[in-house]
């Protein structure tokens, strides 16, 4: 895949016409004639109208990004950048009791979802902490690999927070 330039010209499906201005390991940021400013992911649907080449080497600097977030995310807890779905920024979280004597709790939507990328990003850590283990043994990875698979599974319903589908959590595939 080659990677576009800052300066190139796109038509995306939902967002219209952009220019790229910045490019990251996961993501371009397209300023787009109605939307402004968004983040879109490096293999997404749109059409390119032109290409520039970057005057900075984007392909080392792209493999550069990706190998660093590599060692950071498997070293560390770091959280990953995930943006939120637009429909869902700065909205609120309405927690509402069924007895009406209690009183409602209300927090914004951006918090709930930074939560819940942190505990995605955590249970990535672990899992690679499980897959690089010494002291396990392979079947112990296995069963150990399938409940996180479960967990995964069991928090596909906040999808529907993430904007980028790559961020979305995946469990167990039916085949």
């Amino acid at each position: 895949m080659k990677l576009l330039g800052v300066g190139s010209r796109i038509e995306h499906s939902e967002f219209g016409l952009g220019v790229v201005t910045n490019v990251t390991s996961n993501h371009y940021w397209v300023t787009f004639i109605k939307d402004g400013l968004e983040t879109i992911a490096i293999d997404s649907d749109f059409e390119v109208i032109e290409a520039v080449e970057d005057e900075v080497d984007t392909v080392s600097f792209y493999e550069v990004e990706k190998s660093l977030k590599t060692i950071l995310q498997k070293w560390s807890d770091v959280t990953e950048i995930s943006p939120i779905a637009d429909k869902w920024k700065k909205g609120t979280l309405i927690f509402q009791p069924e007895d009406k004597n209690l009183s409602k709790k209300e927090i914004p939507i951006d918090t709930f979802f930074h939560k819940i990328v942190m505990v995605r990003d955590r249970i990535r850590v672990m899992e690679q902490k499980i897959n690089a283990s010494k002291t396990l043994d392979d079947q112990d990875k296995i069963d150990l690999q399938q409940y996180i698979t479960r967990i995964y599974g069991s928090l596909t319903t906040f999808n529907i927070l993430f904007k980028v589908k790559s961020d979305h959590f995946v469990g167990a595939k039916l085949t």
